[in-house]
């Protein structure tokens, strides 16, 4: 048996738990979509896109740096 099954043996009321967590997560998220402005999620894809392209250029720059010495 996986430690994973012991623990929903012995807590049978994980996968309850689950359950309620998924369910207020996806309304949690719907009633931020109600929120929020209609183009919000849009620019923060595009923002989180820029951060990783940002990073991802700070990571070239510090390879090409080792790889010279």
């Amino acid at each position: 048996m996986t430690e994973e099954h012991e623990t929903q043996a012995k807590e049978p009321h994980v996968e309850e738990v689950r359950q309620h967590m998924k369910a207020a997560r996806a309304a949690w998220k719907k009633s931020m979509e109600e929120i929020l402005p209609p183009g919000y999620r849009e620019h923060r894809r595009t923002a989180r896109k820029e951060m990783l392209l940002a990073f991802r250029s700070m990571l070239d720059a510090a390879i090409e740096r080792i790889e010279k010495k």
